[in-house]
């Protein structure tokens, strides 16, 4: 297997199922993949059909910073490990974010690794043998000259599906 094969991209997507509400019932967005389940059980179906390697998930446009893993059923933390993903949240989106509801949300989503809502970018940097993804963040967006800065790590190793911090 070349290097070329070893991390394969996904679609733009965000396919990890995210629930807002800690405790029954589940809450989701129906402007997201969660609205749209069905073709979220497609796409990832059609990686575990086509055993698609470590496939790794790189979107945004949120608002809000997460890592996942992707699960073959998000409903069962037992089941397997398909993939990671990575969401990066806004560096320009006006408000400063919080750190607020972290805890709330990784109780509701055990696939979840990360989730923030401070503004910032993801930097990535993969090669044949690890994906390794920072997390960039900067407190205050309303003032200039916030200082930026590494607010977790996190690495998909090649023949390992799923994410663990680096």
């Amino acid at each position: 297997m070349s290097s070329r094969q070893r991390f394969t991209p996904a679609s733009h997507a965000r396919p990890a199922q995210r629930d807002s509400d800690p405790g029954p019932p589940q809450r989701f967005s129906m402007d997201a993949w969660d609205g749209y389940k069905a073709g979220r059980d497609r796409l990832l179906a059609h990686v575990q059909t086509r055993r698609v390697p470590n496939p790794v998930v790189l979107t945004g446009d949120v608002h809000r910073s997460w890592v996942a893993d992707l699960k073959a059923d998000f409903d069962d933390p037992a089941s397997a490990t398909i993939g990671s993903e990575f969401v990066g949240s806004s560096i320009a989106t006006t408000g400063d974010g919080t750190a607020e509801n972290q805890d709330a949300m990784l109780a509701a989503n055990p696939h979840l690794k990360f989730f923030e809502d401070q503004r910032g970018y993801m930097r990535c940097e993969l090669d044949a043998e690890r994906w390794r993804t920072d997390v960039r963040v900067v407190p205050v967006v309303s003032r200039p000259g916030s200082a930026i800065a590494t607010s977790a790590s996190f690495a998909v190793v090649n023949g390992a599906p799923g994410v663990q911090p680096a």
